[in-house]
Formats: structure tokens, sequence, C-alpha cells
């Protein structure tokens, strides 16, 4: 008896602490589905996403009524979280369907799909993505990073050494000496290696073109002056 007092406490603790979770509002599904999921298998009432309603027949036995009456009970609260877990706007759109494992499987053919979308549609701007002339390169890699963690949040993994060969090839055409001196090194070059590679190259470049710059005010202000005093000679 102290046992099922117990577990009867515990599931009304989960029950009241199920307003904590976020609702679902149309990102992160999948994130989304792992945590409702794992709240109705301990409330036990997943099954219903996995099983038919059991059929009512003639002359059934009273084992079978009552196993209907739990499935039932079992689907309306199931449901009941399901549609608690939605914002205002999905919850009027999906509160009509008749059973749980209906609304589960249209959330999950909706979502699952964009989300297997939004996937492909990352991994190809990823590889498209090329820095330019004109920019900060630095400030290119960052945008590539925010990529990449991105890549995370959908659980893709990505072998360090194929993000790295491929980020290798992103930097800009002014770039082509420092792109080659890095695909002929015989040691393995890790993200962070490169990025301090990046770094250091930019602020060489940056220190080089503050230095082309005085040393062409210099020679501006040469001119000038030869200009002034030579006038002033003749």
């Amino acid at each position: 008896m102290t046992t099922t007092t117990h577990e009867s406490g515990t599931l009304k603790e989960l029950a009241s602490n199920f307003v904590k979770l976020d609702w679902f509002n149309g990102g992160n599904f999948r994130r989304w589905k792992k945590k409702m999921h794992f709240l109705l298998a301990t409330l036990k009432i997943a099954y219903v996403l996995d099983t038919l309603r059991p059929d009512e027949t003639e002359n059934e036995s009273v084992a079978a009524t009552r196993k209907r009456q739990k499935w039932d009970n079992a689907d309306y609260i199931c449901m009941g979280h399901i549609l608690n877990g939605l914002s205002d706007g999905l919850f009027d759109t999906y509160q009509n369907e008749v059973t749980a494992k209906e609304l589960w499987d249209k959330l999950e053919t909706r979502y699952m799909t964009e989300y297997v979308t939004s996937k492909k549609f990352l991994v190809s701007r990823f590889n498209n993505y090329q820095m330019v002339d004109g920019c900060y390169v630095m400030e290119q890699f960052l945008d590539i990073e925010k990529m990449l963690n991105q890549f995370k949040q959908y659980d893709m993994k990505m072998d360090e050494m194929l993000v790295v060969s491929s980020i290798i090839d992103k930097p800009p055409p002014s770039w082509k000496d420092l792109k080659r001196s890095l695909k002929h090194k015989k040691e393995e070059i890790s993200l962070e290696a490169l990025e301090n590679y990046l770094y250091i190259e930019e602020e060489y470049r940056k220190q080089d073109q503050n230095l082309n710059f005085e040393n062409a005010k210099v020679h501006v202000m040469e001119k000038v002056m030869d200009k002034v005093f030579g006038e002033k000679l003749f």
C-alpha cells in the first residue's frame, strides 16, 4: 500500500510540474517530442501511441471490457497532455483529433518532415558558404561557427577533420596562399587551430594595411611639400 501511495504521489507531482515544460510552437519538435514522450512513458500511458483501441465484441469478457476502458482512459489523459503541451494556436488546430495516436502521428508527419528539410538546408548552406574579400574573415568565420552550433542542435555529428578541410577552402581569393599552405600541412589541424591561423593571418594583414596606409600618407605629403616649396622657389 505504501508503494502505491508513493507512486501516486510521484505521478501527481509530475503532472503538476508539467506546466514547467516549454510549449511547442512549431520549432525544436524533436526536443519537445522527447520530453513529451518521457512524461507520457513515466505516466505509463505512452502505449496508446503505438497500439490501436481494442475492438468491442458481443459477449466479451469482463477482462476485455476493462482492458478497453483502461485504454480509453489512458488515451484521454495522453491526448490532454499532448494538447496542453502545444501553443494556443496549435491547440486550436489539433484539438479535434479523435485519438492521441492520430494527434501524435499528424504532429510527427508535419514537423519531422520540416526537421529533415531544415537539416538538408543547413548542410547545403554550410557546403556552399564562401567568404568574400572586403569583409573581415573572422567575422565571416563567426557565421560558420553559428552553422556548426546549429548542427549540434540537430544532433548532427560532423567529423572535425572533414569540417576543417571544408573551411580551409572558404577564405576569399586573396587568401589563396594561406589556403595552399594549410592544405599542404602534414599534421591534422583542429578547428581551434584553424581559427587561430585565420586570426593571426588577419592581424598580420591589418598591420600591413596600416603600414601601407601610413607610407601612402607620407608619400602624398612629400609630393605636396615638393609642390608647395617648388612653387615658392620658382
